[in-house]
């Protein structure tokens, strides 16, 4: 991947630099073409660096994807209760995400997690890119009947 990038890639942005670089002489610096020159010109290092490595996407829009639903949903949680429960669901929102994003089921990945807490001595292995390999084969047997359970369980309505 690095070298078709290498041979496809970096050509276009070498002539992208080029006509930045003309072209801001050509402008005025506070110009709203101006300000974009320099802004790309800021962030060619940061841009650049996707050719220089095959396992780096070009843009972030997974990872903007992802945090899309905690954007969307802000206004409804602007009262959390207070900073700490905040900050824990930061935690769950970011250990989802990062299940979905591997493919594993956030429900089975935690139900299984939550079983393992007070046993593994290795936390690397409770992450969600460390669980995959070493307990979501067994795990999803098993969180699966859980999960199937909790999706059929009715609870019994009391009355007075």
């Amino acid at each position: 991947m690095r070298d078709l990038r290498q041979r496809e890639s970096k050509p276009l942005l070498d002539n992208l630099l080029d006509w930045l670089t003309v072209t801001a002489l050509k402008v005025l610096p506070k110009s709203p073409t101006g300000q974009a020159i320099g802004y790309a010109k800021n962030q060619w290092a940061a841009l650049c660096r996707y050719i220089e490595s095959g396992d780096l996407e070009i843009d972030n829009n997974r990872a903007e994807r992802n945090l899309r639903t905690i954007a969307v949903g802000r206004k409804n949680w602007t009262f959390v209760g207070n900073e700490t429960f905040g900050e824990k669901a930061a935690v769950i929102y970011s250990l989802v995400a990062s299940c979905r994003e591997i493919g594993v089921e956030p429900r089975v990945y935690l139900w299984d997690v939550m079983q393992r807490i007070g046993a593994e001595s290795d936390v690397a292995k409770l992450t969600p890119h460390g669980w995959k390999p070493h307990f979501a084969d067994q795990a999803t047997a098993a969180g699966g009947r859980f999960i199937a359970k909790l999706a059929t369980a009715t609870v019994p309505v009391r009355t007075i």
